[in-house]
């Protein structure tokens, strides 16, 4: 109850501030509800939101993938983690908005910018989570797989668990989602 009043708050706010700013600068919300049925009719916002997902999913490939070799790398090697860390705060504390921009600057106004921008905001959570994981992996694990000599594949077997953790939980932190319990 507390989140659709929250939610109906937010709706009365808009409304009001589409009073004071027009609707040129910003449109009413059933102004808004209203086009967006009319898009959805046309058909046209299908293919956009098609090509918007292709988007999101190429950068959050590019992210999870080099954010978890990163990652794992810090979290298992001090000289690595030593190395990167500066890297890695200086990436968590540049906003998005000058990354974007940057990138138009440097790439261009085209795909590659856009997804790049997106995949490069995104690296650093990625990292810390992989790295976090990586870290809460067993020592001793390790050092039994070496005694026995055991083949990768069975060696990482054990390690399962805190590698799936490591690996899954990271990836909705590092695309900015918030999954709520209630």
């Amino acid at each position: 109850m507390l989140r659709a009043l929250s939610l109906a708050g937010f709706v009365a706010c808009w409304e009001i501030g589409s009073l004071f700013a027009g609707p040129r600068n910003l449109p009413a919300p059933l102004d808004v509800l209203r086009r967006l049925t009319i898009e959805a009719g046309v058909g046209r916002s299908d293919f956009h939101l098609g090509v918007t997902l292709l988007r999101v999913a190429a950068s959050f490939t590019i992210a999870m993938a080099i954010g978890a070799a990163i990652g794992f790398a810090m979290g298992r090697n001090r000289v690595v983690d030593r190395l990167g860390d500066p890297w890695l705060l200086l990436l968590l504390n540049l906003p998005a908005l000058v990354i974007i921009v940057l990138a138009y600057i440097w790439v261009g106004l085209n795909e590659v910018a856009a997804i790049g921008a997106v995949a490069l905001n995104k690296i650093p959570n990625a990292i810390v989570g992989l790295r976090e994981g990586a870290r809460a992996l067993d020592p001793q694990l390790d050092e039994m797989a070496d005694v026995f000599r055991l083949p990768y594949g069975v060696a990482a077997a054990p390690r399962s668990g805190a590698a799936a953790r490591a690996v899954f939980l990271p990836p909705p932190r590092a695309q900015g989602y918030r999954w709520s319990g209630k």
